[in-house]
């Protein structure tokens, strides 16, 4: 038996597919907590892209700037100007305005430079957005990738306890959110820190004195930044876990709507969304208070800065360390110094809501799974001839009773197993052994007298035809149905509809083939959902076919004739290997041999005849099946 990779250490959430990890209180005490920092190996996959972004958005910048040294140029040209009549020398303090003269070369250079600045500040900062956008969008991809990957890998006992919906909301909200991290606060971290360094070392050469009254009290935004990012990241974590939840009841809602409206359940449904829903209103609503105390707070530093800024300039110009123009390209300059401490609220909270969708995210990408191929194992490319079960136990993980006890049988090449026994007593869970959707703890499946684990997962199941007791039906029309993740031609399915009972009900329908199931199938009867699916696990001409409780919603008529096209040996079926789980006997009766289960035992087997014969269990539920079981 395969033993399991090492995982990482999780405390489940029940009902959730994400859950809390040791390092959640230290995440909340940090600015950014840690998971987010792996989205960045799926960026650097594209670091010509990213980079190529970065420096486009540095040039948006320098062009961004230059206009405002432009400007305070243009001011002490034309506070130092001499109009054409002479009379006045100082345009800034005069009381006389006399008539203006044709523009100057100078003043009309002042107006190109500053167009030419805003048209390449446009075109840098597109070509930036375009390529950090296209960035976002392929690690996005590459992200649901690996998640939806590392999910499907996963073992059919770890989808027993995690909600679907919430599932679904990990693969589209939350790695939604991680997208607009790379596209939006990513490029927002690169802007706010080439303009504040740019910005910066220029006023700091124009003017020392005025850069450190601008900078002193913006030391008073690091205690702010600390006391929400720490305390907001949990409301966004507890949102995310709030999203899923309704998500994963809406999902179970619409899926079970006959059933939900049948039973007048309605209002209890809706009391279960207003239930979170409700929890996820509360933490919003926590998360805007934090906000909004921690943005206004900004303002104020920032209107702190300017004040100072304005009213310390007059005295500097004074001291002639600033023109009049320098000092008018400081002001302007100093807007896009205090743009970034605004931007900055909106980063945290966003990197915030991306720390919380990183943990859920990259929780499911960190799965991994406790079935899955050796080193070594090979591919069966052979045909299955035999299936042999030695002394086989297998225990459910959320079981402390065994499911199986020392199961031993063998089916081989043209021979049917049928399977019956009560409910509970193990029949499907041997199916799933075969499919290797669980291992047994003890003892062996062989495969042509090989153990099933030298054989690679795939290989085996590519040999295998699989109808379950609950057929499932993809929303599409029946021809994707049958011919589910392989090529195969009109002629291919409908022999498999032929030899499934499927034809002649597929055949009525307005649009034959073509026709759409639904979802789930939902437009088909259960008879007929059970015979396309058993058309899919036919179309291949598998060489095991598995029947799990597959002819429960068929009439018997249907049923016979099912049987005596899989097994009437006219249609070169002779070879295949059938094990058939059923309650319904008439199923099974002509099986080869059946097997008789109660509590996880074989208790007796043998033909039909010789059940008959012995009186015992088999012999039982075919008097009552049949109606001969004495009053």
């Amino acid at each position: 038996m395969a033993t399991a990779k090492s995982s990482v250490s999780e405390k489940v959430i029940p009902g959730s597919a994400i859950s809390k990890d040791d390092s959640d209180a230290i995440d909340e005490r940090q600015l950014v907590g840690r998971k987010i920092w792996r989205i960045f190996p799926y960026v650097k996959r594209y670091w010509k892209r990213a980079l190529g972004g970065i420096l486009a958005n540095g040039g948006a910048r320098a062009f961004d700037l230059i206009p405002f040294i432009a400007i305070g140029m243009a001011a002490d040209f034309y506070r130092d100007a001499t109009f054409t009549d002479g009379t006045i020398k100082n345009f800034v303090t005069s009381d006389l305005i006399p008539s203006v003269g044709p523009i100057s070369s100078e003043e009309m250079g002042f107006g190109i430079l500053i167009l030419i600045c805003f048209s390449f500040l446009a075109m840098f900062q597109g070509l930036s957005n375009q390529l950090w956008q296209s960035t976002a969008y392929k690690a996005q991809h590459d992200i649901r990738m690996d998640a939806t990957t590392s999910l499907m890998a996963m073992e059919a006992s770890y989808f027993e306890t995690r909600q679907t919906g919430n599932l679904m909301s990990v693969l589209s909200a939350d790695v939604a959110q991680l997208e607009d991290i790379i596209s939006d606060s990513s490029t927002s971290i690169i802007r706010i820190t080439i303009t504040f360094t740019t910005a910066f070392g220029i006023m700091f050469w124009m003017s020392p004195t005025l850069a450190l009254i601008l900078f002193m009290p913006l030391v008073l935004v690091v205690p702010m930044v600390v006391w929400f990012s720490t305390r907001v990241q949990r409301k966004y974590r507890k949102q995310r876990e709030s999203t899923g939840g309704i998500i994963a009841i809406l999902e179970n809602v619409l899926s079970g709507i006959t059933v939900v409206q049948a039973y007048n359940a309605t209002g209890f449904e809706a009391s279960r969304i207003g239930m979170q829903s409700g929890d996820y209103r509360d933490q919003a609503i926590q998360a805007a208070s934090l906000r909004n105390r921690f943005i206004p707070g900004i303002y104020v530093v920032a209107g702190l800065s300017f004040g100072l800024l304005v009213s310390a300039g007059g005295w500097v110009m004074q001291s002639g360390e600033i023109t009049v123009g320098q000092f008018v390209t400081f002001l302007l300059i100093s807007t896009r110094m205090t743009m970034p401490m605004f931007i900055l609220g909106m980063l945290l909270n966003q990197l915030q809501k991306g720390e919380a969708a990183s943990k859920r995210v990259f929780a499911i990408i960190d799965l991994e799974p406790s079935i899955f191929d050796i080193d070594g194992a090979i591919v069966l490319d052979e045909p299955i001839r035999s299936i042999s079960f030695e002394n086989v136990s297998f225990a459910y993980p959320s079981s402390e009773s065994n499911v199986l006890s020392g199961i031993n049988l063998k089916v081989s090449s043209g021979e049917f197993l049928g399977v019956m026994g009560h409910t509970g007593a193990g029949k499907s869970t041997i199916l799933k052994l075969i499919e290797r959707f669980y291992e047994p703890q003890s003892g062996k499946v062989l495969i042509n007298g090989r153990d099933i684990n030298e054989f690679s997962i795939e290989s085996i199941r590519a040999r295998i035809g699989f109808v379950s007791q609950d057929p499932f039906l993809f929303y599409g029309t029946i021809k994707d149905n049958v011919s589910y993740a392989r090529e195969a031609t009109d002629e291919e399915i409908n022999t498999a509809l032929e030899l499934a009972g499927a034809s002649e009900f597929v055949s009525e329908l307005p649009l034959g083939l073509d026709s759409m199931v639904g979802d789930r199938g939902v437009m088909l009867s259960g008879g007929q959902r059970a015979r396309v699916s058993l058309a899919r696990a036919l179309l291949n001409d598998p060489d095991l076919l598995i029947l799990d409780e597959a002819s429960a919603a068929l009439d018997a008529e249907t049923e016979k004739r099912i049987q005596q096209s899989l097994f009437g040996g006219s249609n070169g079926t002779n070879n295949r290997l059938t094990i058939a789980v059923a309650h319904r006997l008439a199923t099974i009766r002509n099986a080869d041999e059946i097997i008789a289960m109660v509590d996880g035992a074989i208790v007796e087997r043998g033909n039909h005849e010789e059940l008959l014969s012995n009186d015992n269990v088999y012999a039982s539920q075919w008097s009552i099946q049949t109606g001969e079981l004495d009053t």
